[in-house]
């Protein structure tokens, strides 16, 4: 059995892990720390399990053999390298830090130590994204001229009589979050499009609208790939009922994902009419489930360090673009 120590309550998945891990049967769920002491108590009492106050003494218990980071996005760098240098195997939320080179920074502390980390990219193990990567393996798109992502909530639209949307306060500190809208949940366009489309060679992006405490509540971002095709991300927080889509736009077909659905037109069969696939693969490990099982036996997780590195890059470029209306080129980011 694995034992895992939870760091903080912060983000509105902790549940989601702290479920999945109860679900896991080679994981256990030790203690709970959290740098909000009367919520970190709450929660280990929910969970049945001892709450430290001490992020030291979590650290230096030679009983936990890994850990669940889901504090503010701005203690990641921090807790995560602190975590690593015990010998702990590290779990975190996206995104991992809010510049590549603090990225590098954590993996560096990371494989000195001989830890497995783990980021949470869940899309990337989706029954859609595998389809998808196949279309494009398989050439049935031709060559990918475009592609669009969108995910959107209403978590910021206040209802009648309230004040706010039903996200937590603080995910709209910028200090604490890093931004808004696009750094949260546009992570996962933009993740699911890195992996698709190729290398990203430079981009515009608009963050809007900027609310009292700086971070945006609207984005969208147009992308040129080192390919040459072009991408669109998109995310709100202020959109009631918008449905996920991803769309593939190539020279040989078109590949539309809505949701549950998805259809696909190439002219390499069914007479180039649109065909409802059927008989998906099915999806990949969870992100969780890959993390158990590279401490268990050291197995190749799907979700990469490359994964992991460009999305902070994208978000990091977006960030600077819309701060200086202008476009990005990345080399700038790397100082080339």
């Amino acid at each position: 059995m694995i034992n895992i120590a939870l760091l903080s309550r912060w983000h509105v998945h902790a549940d989601d892990y702290a479920r999945e891990i109860k679900e896991n049967e080679h994981l256990s769920v030790q203690l709970v720390w959290d740098e909000h002491v009367e919520r970190g108590k709450k929660w280990a009492d929910e969970l049945g399990v001892p709450f430290e106050q001490d992020l030291q003494a979590v650290l230096t218990n030679p009983t936990i053999d890994a850990v669940v980071v889901n504090t503010p996005t701005n203690l990641h760098k921090e807790i995560i390298i602190a975590a690593a240098n015990h010998k702990k195997h590290i779990f975190t939320e996206k995104v991992l830090s809010f510049t590549v080179a603090a990225c590098e920074e954590i993996y560096a502390a990371v494989e000195a130590n001989k830890v497995h980390l783990m980021v949470s990219l869940p899309r990337l193990t989706a029954d859609y994204y595998v389809y998808a990567q196949k279309a494009l393996n398989k050439g049935w798109l031709g060559d990918l001229t475009m592609i669009r992502c969108r995910l959107a909530h209403n978590g910021a639209v206040a209802s009648e009589g309230q004040t706010h949307g039903w996200l937590p306060d603080r995910f709209f500190d910028k200090e604490q979050s890093g931004g808004g809208s696009l750094i949260d949940l546009g992570a996962h366009p933009i993740y699911l499009t890195n992996r698709l489309a190729g290398r990203v060679k430079a981009l515009y992006a608009r963050l809007l609208p900027e609310n009292d405490q700086g971070v945006d509540n609207n984005a969208a971002v147009i992308v040129e790939y080192e390919s040459g095709g072009l991408g669109v991300i998109e995310t709100s927080f202020l959109s009631n009922g918008s449905p996920f889509q991803l769309e593939l736009y190539g020279t040989e077909g078109t590949l539309l994902i809505e949701e549950e659905q998805i259809r696909l037109k190439s002219n390499q069969f069914a007479d180039g009419e649109w065909i409802n696939p059927e008989n998906l693969q099915h999806s990949l490990l969870m992100p969780i489930e890959q993390w158990s099982a590279m401490m268990r036996d050291g197995s190749e997780p799907t979700i990469t360090k490359d994964d992991v590195i460009q999305l902070t890059c994208i978000n990091q470029a977006a960030a600077l673009s819309h701060k200086e209306k202008r476009r990005i080129d990345l080399k700038e980011l790397s100082g080339e």
